[in-house]
């Protein structure tokens, strides 16, 4: 194979050899530069995948190269020497490619991966340097000398660990011409500040709408003006939302990476592709969801896609497929990812929980609820511990960081055929769908994904039994009663669990009944947050201003079911013991 690289001499002058003396660096511009050249190493990420599958599309190639040709001269602009050698050295490779002279193997790829690696920890390094004062450039010649390496044939190991790109621009940046500006870069807190006033504006509006002057008044203006103060701040609400909702392809895109590395890693070959990936959500949410993504996208690579050979001799391609999709639905964000594995073995989780005493061997269990239990900690079918997965560690912080975020995650899978993962989420965490409930003078908030049900039961549904204390039946299920006037020490109007109202409510798999006084409705309420004491309290997740004006707690689903099953109880009576 030809050299990659030309010989040393070809470097921009004065690049040859690195200085390592401080150089003198603008800080506005760099954070400029970084922005932009995190954008172009992200759509460079993205192009070299796609040159993967079609290794002779020449635009894509062209994309590269200028992807790395903006980056060079702009570095070299701020004497950043480190940024400027690398971007050089990979910019010389792609122009050999494009010429015919080199093909882009796949050790020529992770080469090039590794470059993109590098340059986001160069950027890194500079910007924590000019916290400190003094810009120093970092000695890149032993990766220099690996790319010739790597040039002639040897094929370092350069491949980089499973990266977290950042979020890439929409589309690939093809022209090196700067565009008119178009965007405004704004802090995100500054976005949280303008979603609480607007929260606040709303939560005024509802005030003044609900006031018996305004409701039993005459005044047709008045009402007509009411009306349009309605309408004005609820269109303000979604436009302050819309601000922070961001396209959840940067997420996307970090999985394409860690699939493609993965399959190198494991040797099994796969064909990733995603779907929806202009799908918009809230900026937190997109943030929180790349944990669980990882852990499942590492979990389908690792147990869920078989080698070449298991796939051959189960009558399937060669190549394993997994698809990442997401979509707007109901008002929630729907994230699937599927692959056409071997599925989960339902006997052998079924087995594994009963071993684990999850359940028991006479259990009558559905395939939806056997898959379930995949999310209890420790509990793995893996024949054999790797370091991709194979612990159980990994999906019990799936579901319970996506139950944080107010979502759901369901299993179907069919043994020899794949699985499908399908994610529910809330479209943003600034505002929550929720229904107010009463316990004596009290209001309180739960979110409406936690409820499946609400009755009034009857004596004959209510039992106690031993060492699990109050017990509804529902539906020939027994579920553990929690007195929410008890638990947060009010007093009720009733006490009598046949003459109030049980509200049934699920979180991580699990189920338990509050009863309440009365469910008063349904209201959106935007979320604040609440002190330090009664932060402790695992049965609280925030607090919301409501539309009379008082204030009402919102309650956590996950910590009230906990509660309900004695695991949280410690936690909740010292908070309690504190507040008094």
């Amino acid at each position: 194979m030809e050299e990659l690289l030309p010989d040393a001499e070809a470097e921009p002058a004065g690049e040859a050899e690195q200085s390592g003396a401080p150089v003198e660096v603008d800080g506005d511009i760099f954070l400029d530069f970084s922005s932009e050249a995190d954008e172009h190493l992200s759509a460079a990420e993205s192009t070299l995948l796609a040159l993967e599958t079609n290794p002779t599309d020449a635009e894509l190639l062209n994309t590269l190269f200028r992807s790395f040709h903006t980056i060079k001269g702009a570095a070299g602009f701020l004497n950043l020497e480190d940024i400027t050698r690398v971007a050089h050295v990979i910019e010389d490779v792609l122009d050999s490619a494009r010429k015919g002279q080199l093909i882009l193997t796949p050790a020529i790829t992770d080469v090039i991966l590794a470059s993109i690696d590098l340059l986001k920890e160069l950027l890194g390094k500079v910007e924590k340097q000019l916290e400190a004062g003094a810009v120093v450039p970092q000695d890149v010649s032993a990766f220099l000398a690996r790319v010739r390496a790597a040039g002639k044939g040897e094929a370092p190991n350069l491949a980089a660990e499973v990266s977290q790109p950042t979020a890439p621009a929409d589309g690939a940046t093809a022209e090196p011409k700067r565009r008119e500006q178009q965007h405004v870069r704004v802090d995100t807190e500054k976005l949280d500040q303008l979603v609480n006033v607007v929260g606040e504006l709303v939560i005024a509006q509802t005030q003044v709408g609900q006031s018996p002057d305004v409701v039993g008044s005459s005044n047709q203006k008045l009402s007509k003006d009411i009306s349009q103060l309605m309408k004005t701040s609820g269109d303000l609400q979604e436009i302050a939302m819309a601000l922070r909702m961001v396209p959840i392809r940067a997420t996307f895109e970090r999985m394409a990476r860690m699939v493609r590395d993965l399959g190198r890693k494991c040797g099994k070959q796969v064909e990733f592709n995603m779907r929806g990936e202009d799908t918009e959500l809230d900026k937190n949410v997109v943030e929180e969801i790349v944990d669980p993504l990882t852990h499942m996208v590492r979990n389908s690579m690792d147990h869920g896609v078989e080698s070449a050979e298991e796939r051959r001799a189960a009558g399937k391609p060669e190549k394993g497929q997994v698809v990442l999709e997401a979509c707007h639905k109901s008002g929630h964000v729907v994230i699937e990812l599927s692959d056409d594995g071997k599925g989960i073995d339902r006997d052998k989780v079924f087995k594994k929980a009963v071993e684990r005493g999850l359940v028991s061997a006479e259990s009558e269990l559905s395939d939806a609820e056997v898959f379930n239990l995949i999310f209890h900690p420790g509990l793995s079918t893996a024949d054999k511990i790797t370091d991709v997965s194979g612990r159980g560690v990994g999906m019990d912080v799936v579901r319970r960081n996506i139950e944080q975020l107010r979502g759901r995650v369901e299993v179907h899978s069919e043994l020899g055929k794949g699985s499908v993962f399908t994610i529910k989420l809330p479209l943003t965490l600034a505002i929550i769908d929720g229904m107010v409930i009463g316990v004596g003078e009290e209001r309180y908030i739960l979110p409406l994904t936690s409820i499946i049900s609400s009755l009034r039961p009857q004596p004959e549904q209510i039992s106690t039994v031993l060492k699990k204390g109050e017990m509804v039946r529902v539906q020939d299920e027994l579920f553990p009663l929690v007195r929410l006037h008890e638990r947060f020490e009010v007093k009720p109007r009733h006490t009598d669990p046949c003459s109030a109202l049980v509200a049934l409510i699920e979180a991580e798999g699990n189920r338990c009944c509050l009863m309440v006084d009365e469910l008063v409705g349904l209201q959106q309420v935007v979320i604040k947050g609440l002190d330090e004491e009664l932060r402790q309290d695992p049965c609280l997740a925030g607090c919301a201003i409501l539309g009379d004006g008082r204030v009402g707690l919102i309650l956590d689903a996950n910590g009230l079911v906990e509660n309900a099953h004695g695991k949280n109880k410690g936690a909740w009576e010292k908070t309690y013991q504190q507040a008094s």
